[in-house]
């Protein structure tokens, strides 16, 4: 994504096509929701439009998400998919943690996805939890072809719950084009029953396909993204930082300042 200096000397990144969001992204019939939302709030129009138009947003309001799940279940894969189109075959473990960032417009202003995706390895889980603090949105990514990896859920989110306040919840089953129809039917109940216990929306994907990645996340980001301001005072939108993480810097000196702080070989 290419970035362009504005007068007031902010940045402003080109957004991709499927990363502009003007309507609340709408559920798809074989996903769980607990939230009762259908548009954004009033407010969130209100603090959005001015003068007959959408706010034109230079700041990079940023939402933090976590991506926590057992080894294997395709973590990586789906932040490979969504964020860099691709998918490989060869699996490759996560070391720590890794990061990309992701940028929206919803509703004019510019709002960013900061995604970490973690290491399900027990070797690596106290430098990947050192990262789990300030997290807006958890991820708990498990494999539709194995009900043990949807069970350990609720285990991911405990531990993500002593570092993180109130945040969105999403379950994500993983690697649909691998899955028979009766064993989706079979774990997609069993999924939908843990999705309500832990009050998290639930979609099935698949990275290698690239199926429900793009409605996924921009559920994420408009969820969040209205959940924000709802809570939120009467400033400006923007400029306001979404899971106390403002940036206004250049796109080079984001990644630079997060690299500082990631274990992944990717950063090195």
């Amino acid at each position: 994504m290419s970035a362009k200096e504005t007068k007031k000397g902010f940045v402003h990144t080109a957004v991709l096509e499927d990363r502009k969001i003007i309507t609340f992204p709408a559920m798809n019939k074989d996903c769980f929701t607990p939230f009762e939302i259908s548009d954004f709030s009033h407010k969130t129009y209100k603090k959005c439009w001015k003068d007959g138009e959408f706010i034109s947003g230079n700041w990079l309001n940023v939402c933090k998400v976590i991506i926590l799940g057992d080894v294997s279940v395709g973590k990586t894969s789906i932040v490979n998919r969504y964020c860099r189109k691709m998918f490989d075959t060869n699996y490759k473990s996560t070391i720590g943690v890794d990061f990309e960032m992701e940028t929206f417009e919803i509703l004019g202003v510019s709002f960013t996805l900061q995604i970490w995706d973690t290491a399900g390895q027990e070797r690596f889980k106290s430098i990947a939890q050192s990262y789990y603090r300030g997290a807006h949105v958890i991820l708990l990514v498990f494999d539709l072809t194995s009900l043990d990896t949807l069970y350990s859920c609720q285990k991911w989110l405990s531990e993500a719950l002593m570092s993180v306040t109130d945040p969105i919840i999403f379950m994500v089953g993983s690697k649909l084009d691998l899955v028979n129809r009766f064993s989706y039917d079979h774990i997609t109940k069993s999924a939908f029953k843990l999705a309500r216990k832990l009050n998290a929306e639930y979609w099935p994907v698949s990275s290698r396909t690239g199926r429900n990645l793009n409605a996924m996340f921009n559920r994420v980001a408009a969820l969040s993204f209205d959940e924000y301001i709802v809570k939120s005072d009467d400033e400006p939108v923007l400029g306001v930082p979404i899971g106390k993480s403002l940036i206004d810097l250049r796109q080079d000196d984001v990644h630079q300042r997060a690299k500082k702080n990631c274990f992944s070989s990717k950063c090195k």
